[in-house]
Formats: C-alpha cells, sequence, structure tokens
C-alpha cells in the first residue's frame, strides 16, 4: 500500500474511532438527562421517595456493617482466620497438600497443575490462586480445556479461609462431625471434578510430568508473617468485605423498597430448600458474604435441621459470591493464563454448578449418618 493510501487508512481510522466515541457520549448525555428528568418529576409529585429509598437501604446496610462485622465477633474472626491461614501456609500446609494431590491427578489423565489453583484456594485467597495458578498452568503446558477445569476445581473451595473457621464452629454447635464433611465437601472435589469433567465437558487433556514444582512456602520470618497475615485480614475487613457488603445491601433495600426484592427472595429461598440449605444463610452466601453467612449460622445452628446446616457450610466454602464468579474471576484469569474472559466465566459457573449439586448430595445423603 502507498504511503498517501496508508495515510488516509489512519485519517478515516482516526475519524471513525472520533464518532464511537462521540456516539458514546451522546448515548450516555441522554441516560443523565433521563435521569435528571426522573429525578425534577420525583421532587415535584413525592419528594419523600428519595429519601425513605434511601432510608431502606441505610436499615439494610447498617445492622450488618456495625452490629455484625464492626461490633460483633465476625470481623474480628476474619482478621484472626486470614492470620491462621497464613501462619499454616508458612509451615508449609499448602505444600504438602499440593504434593500429595498433584500425583492423584496424574493417575486420570489430567495435566496433575490443574488442583493447583483449588489447593491454594483451600487457605482463602481466590485472587492469589489466580494470579498464581494462572501462569503455573501455562508454565506446565495446560491446555485451555483443562485450564477451564483449574477454574472449575477452584471453586470448589471456600474464598475467605475466615469462612472454613466459623463453618467449622457452626459445625460443632449443631453437634455434626466435620471430618466427614470437610474430607467430602473441600478434598475431594480436588480430584472428582477433574475426573467428571475431563470426561464430559474438557475433554482436551493429557497426563504429564510435573517437575520442578514452585514452592508456596513463603520465606518471612514467623512472627513477621503472623504481624503480616494479621494486617491482611483487616485489609479484607475494611477494604473489600464491608464495602461489597454495603453495595449488596444497598442494593437489596433499594429493591425491597421498590416491592421487587421479595418475589425473588422467596424463588430462591424455595430454591435452597430443596437442595438443604437454610435459606437465609444460603441467600447471603449468594449474594453477599459467604462468611458473613457462617457468622449468622453459628447464632441459629443449634436451633435448626442439622440438614440445612451443612448445606449451607458446603455451599458457603465454594468461590460465592456471585460478584467473585461474574467478576473476580473472568478478570484475573484472563489476564493470567491462555483463557478469554468469556472461557473463564464460563468454567466458573459450571464449577458453581456442580458445587450445587454437591450440597444436595452431601445434605441429603452424609448428614443422617453424622447426626
Amino acid at each position: 500500500m502507498s504511503k498517501p493510501a496508508e495515510q488516509l487508512r489512519e485519517i478515516v481510522d482516526l475519524g471513525a474511532g472520533t464518532e464511537r466515541v462521540g456516539r458514546a457520549a451522546e448515548r450516555k448525555n441522554r441516560v443523565g438527562l433521563v435521569m435528571v428528568a426522573l429525578l425534577g418529576i420525583l421532587f415535584v409529585v413525592d419528594p419523600e421517595i428519595i429519601g425513605n429509598a434511601f432510608t431502606s437501604m441505610l436499615d439494610k446496610v447498617k445492622p450488618i456493617v456495625v452490629d455484625v462485622f464492626l461490633m460483633g465477633n465476625v470481623g474480628v474472626s476474619i482478621v484472626l482466620s486470614v492470620m491462621i491461614g497464613r501462619a499454616l501456609e508458612r509451615m508449609g500446609f499448602t505444600d504438602a497438600l499440593v504434593r500429595l494431590f498433584v500425583p492423584l491427578t496424574n493417575r486420570i489423565k489430567v495435566n496433575p497443575s490443574v488442583v493447583i489453583p483449588g489447593v491454594y484456594n483451600i487457605l482463602g485467597d481466590i485472587n492469589a490462586a489466580g494470579r498464581i495458578g494462572g501462569p503455573i498452568l501455562k508454565q506446565a503446558g495446560a491446555t485451555r480445556d483443562e485450564q477451564c477445569i483449574a477454574i472449575a476445581t477452584m471453586v470448589q473451595s471456600q474464598q475467605s479461609f475466615s469462612c472454613f473457621m466459623l463453618g467449622l464452629i457452626a459445625l460443632s454447635i449443631a453437634g455434626i462431625n466435620a471430618l466427614p464433611i470437610v474430607a467430602l465437601a473441600i478434598f475431594a472435589p480436588l480430584v472428582v471434578v477433574p475426573f467428571v469433567l475431563s470426561r464430559t465437558i474438557y475433554r482436551n487433556t493429557r497426563a504429564v510430568a510435573l517437575k520442578d514444582l514452585p514452592s508456596f512456602t513463603p520465606q518471612t520470618p514467623v512472627f513477621q508473617t503472623i504481624f503480616q497475615g494479621a494486617r491482611e485480614g483487616a485489609e479484607l475487613l475494611f477494604l473489600l468485605v464491608i464495602p461489597a457488603i454495603a453495595v449488596i445491601y444497598s442494593l437489596i433495600g433499594l429493591l425491597d423498597y421498590a416491592g421487587v426484592w421479595k418475589p425473588f427472595e422467596q424463588s430462591l429461598s424455595a430454591f435452597l430448600g430443596v437442595i438443604g440449605v437454610h435459606p437465609a444463610t444460603g441467600i447471603t452466601a449468594i449474594m453477599a458474604s459467604p462468611t458473613l453467612a457462617m457468622g449468622q449460622l453459628q447464632e441459629i445452628a443449634a436451633n435448626i435441621d442439622p440438614r440445612l446446616v451443612v448445606g449451607a457450610f458446603v455451599l458457603a466454602a465454594s468461590g460465592l459470591p456471585l460478584s467473585d464468579v461474574l467478576g473476580q474471576i473472568p478478570a484475573i484469569w484472563s489476564t493470567n493464563s491462555d483463557l478469554t474472559a468469556k472461557e473463564a466465566l464460563t468454567a466458573a459457573i459450571i464449577g458453581t454448578i456442580m458445587r450445587f449439586v454437591t450440597v444436595a448430595v452431601i445434605a441429603f445423603g452424609l448428614t443422617p449418618l453424622l447426626v
């Protein structure tokens, strides 16, 4: 192509880009004008609607953020649990699990690196699991199908170690032996999920020798590790959990004021009851925070059906809430693996569906044997 033609093409492309930006800006302006018009109408017709809507949002957020997280035990439990998790990691807990499950996965003819994100996530850091596990999968030569299997396996364990600790307390209060539940709900899926998916949806798999496994044990001094774990727990509480809770519960308050939330809540509660999950804590785990759900479960565990306690624990010990499944996982894995955001999202959804099946199986099949 001649130089004048290239210059003309650049000018045309620049003009097309400017036109698209202009259309987007114009669309935003129209939306803004509509919002101004609606607010103007509300101020004229019934100004109290705006104030009442805000009050409804505040009434939903304040009891959770202030009474539960800041003034209650849940907030402190998050800090302590993260600190304990990092201490276990420093003592080689994650490395031991990786070296235990990697040979098992190789036996089912799947790249053994697929279990690394799931194992790392057991101590409760779904973001770090993606950032660390994605590059390891690429280096190990994992296919795109195997990377999808890794995501589906990863969402079978809790995204917060504090959720795990609070769940164990709830099981103890209900008089339920936690060992079989932990073994079947958290450790068994590390092998079962890759086996099932490699025979059904993601078949492009192969067994390879995984040499020179990286170490997941930090080399920082012990006391520094504990202090950093406590600080990380505080950051998790104040910079992630509480803002997320405030956003979700403010939206619930707004939808409740508009009369939309109740029908949705009733439908979701009915579904959770069918699969053996306590409805209130199940909704909290799905929509807002599994950690909060386990904190709520402690208060009622002694007075409800043990099956519902087990189901709620298994559901919370997953990649939920939906904001993680639909947002964080696709964003992190699309930049740290060979997958696109759509492929990562699809794998996360498939893994979450499998988790709901696991909930029903354990709640109805295992609980009668433990009580």
